[in-house]
């Protein structure tokens, strides 16, 4: 059964256990929840390895390697089994739901937002490989939903999870097999995206409040993101943009705030930001005033930045 962790300690044995299957991550507990649930453990079958993980963390990010290391030597196909998250490459947003597949580069610097609690399967694959397979087609993405080619994906990952199938099963070949089989398949699966998307002005409210939402995950660094800039970027009206926002008892300007002193807070606990100033911080998610910020941070997390980083500490 997956375990329930109650402090930071399990905390941090859950990071480490993530650390031990998946390779060099950085994680970050979640402002939203006080119970701390995760579990991670591998499956190797004729050599191919997979991770199954249970989390509701904030955060897990990486760094970008110099892609020829063994702790970079993967890429990961992702299957999200339940929960919805957020993968985060350059300036690029993957939102996965429930059967959502896609593939991450382990040698780029890339963010995992748990939006709740999620489970998903992630499948390691030589990244020389894929790389050999794609050429220079960026190994990052998410597949197209209703392909056969995801299909079949969906059903093989699922398979190899079944009771039967316990670590080291398989013969020498059954893995290499599997492996070439999940890369063709999502290089398919890539390439049956339909990139086209249509006029803001002409989707729904609810479609329409994912985009703003959406370009406003992507845009928090930006000084200049406000009202304006969604309304200029969306090609709707400030007035349309205010009414939708007002529909959901929401102020667009807190919304964007809130989810900047979110991320600053993330960037608080992690071990591997400890170098960074608070101000630094700060101003890389978009506040240009350090008492302003220590003001707004203060009221809505009840601590002042620098005592809540100690507290995490």
């Amino acid at each position: 059964m997956p375990a329930m962790f109650h402090s930071c300690s399990e905390f941090t044995h859950w990071d480490r256990d993530l650390r031990a299957v998946c390779g060099n991550f950085s994680t970050a507990l979640s402002d939203r929840h006080r119970l701390f649930i995760g579990s991670v453990h591998g499956q190797d079958v004729g050599g191919l390895e997979l991770a199954y993980i249970r989390t509701n963390a904030g955060l897990i990010s990486r760094r970008r390697t110099q892609g020829d290391g063994d702790d970079d030597r993967h890429c990961f196909l992702i299957l999200q089994s339940s929960g919805y998250e957020r993968i985060r490459h350059q300036d690029r947003v993957l939102e996965l739901g429930p059967g959502d597949l896609a593939l991450v580069d382990s040698a780029r610097a890339f963010e995992i937002e748990p939006q709740g609690l999620v489970q998903n399967i992630s499948v390691h694959l030589s990244r020389q490989e894929v790389r050999q397979h794609f050429g220079e087609n960026p190994l990052f993405g998410k597949l197209a939903r209703n392909s056969v080619a995801t299909h079949t994906i969906r059903a093989l990952i699922r398979s190899l999870g079944d009771v039967e199938l316990s670590d080291g099963y398989g013969g020498e070949r059954d893995g290499p097999a599997l492996e070439q089989a999940l890369i063709g398949l999502a290089a398919a699966g890539l390439d049956a995206r339909t990139e086209s998307q249509p006029g803001f002005a002409c989707v729904g409210h609810d479609d329409l409040y994912g985009l703003a939402t959406r370009l406003i995950e992507t845009s928090l660094h930006e000084t200049a993101l406000g009202p304006d800039y969604l309304a200029r970027h969306l090609n709707v009206s400030v007035r349309q943009l205010y009414r939708l926002f007002e529909q959901r008892q929401e102020s667009i300007s807190r919304y964007i705030q809130q989810r900047r002193l979110e991320r600053i807070a993330q960037d608080l606990r992690a071990h591997d930001l400890r170098h960074e100033s608070i101000t630094q911080i700060a101003f890389k998610w978009g506040f240009i005033d350090a008492a302003h910020f220590s003001r707004a941070f203060k009221r809505y997390f009840q601590h002042a930045p620098r005592d809540f980083r100690h507290q995490v500490a």
